[in-house]
């Protein structure tokens, strides 16, 4: 009982503190972004897309900084950041691949065309590099089924890929300099 309410008094005593130093115009964003909200619970969503759009992805001070603003629990907003797909809790690279692994993808050979990017990156779904070039991530379904199989390069939806075409368009992504970050 004792070390529940120790653990109690840490997130309280991070949440009370922003996630950044102090005068980090994301933040004073961040807070206005709220403050339009009416720092109401159920513009969590908008929230966090928000936050994540600010700062690139949601760590844990961000994630109890919104939820003490918002005055929610914080397991409430943990749960909806890793429920969504869109959401991410790690620092992403300079370009990011999406293998879509729908039915639809999947049955035309979307397993071979992640296996061939794993192999030529040398990382698995749901890292990035080390040099921090690539992040690579799968989904459940792009909603691209009559172009399957489907790979999003930066956000471009690229349609009928084979694993090698995909590893040539990987290499021009690799090529190209950084277009989808701020």
């Amino acid at each position: 009982m004792l070390l529940t309410e120790a653990h109690r008094k840490l997130d309280r005593k991070k949440a009370a503190k922003p996630p950044v130093p102090a005068g980090d115009k994301r933040l004073v964003i961040l807070d206005t972004f709220m403050k339009r909200q009416q720092f109401r619970g159920d513009a969590l969503i908008e929230v966090l897309h928000k936050a994540q759009e600010l700062f690139g992805f949601l760590d844990d001070g961000l994630l109890l900084y919104v939820a003490k603003s918002l005055k929610l629990p914080p397991s409430r907003v943990y749960g909806v950041a890793t429920f969504y797909h869109f959401f991410t809790l790690k620092p992403q690279g300079e370009h990011t691949c999406v293998v879509c692994l729908g039915t639809a993808c999947y049955v035309k050979g979307a397993d071979k065309i992640m296996a061939a990017i794993e192999q030529r990156a040398g990382i698995k779904s749901g890292e990035t590099t080390p040099d921090n070039k690539l992040s690579l991530v799968t989904a459940r379904c792009i909603g691209a089924c009559g172009i399957a199989p489907a790979v999003v390069y930066d956000g471009a939806v690229a349609a009928k890929q084979t694993p090698a075409v995909a590893l040539q368009s990987l290499e021009k992504l690799l090529a190209a300099p950084c277009n989808s970050k701020t």
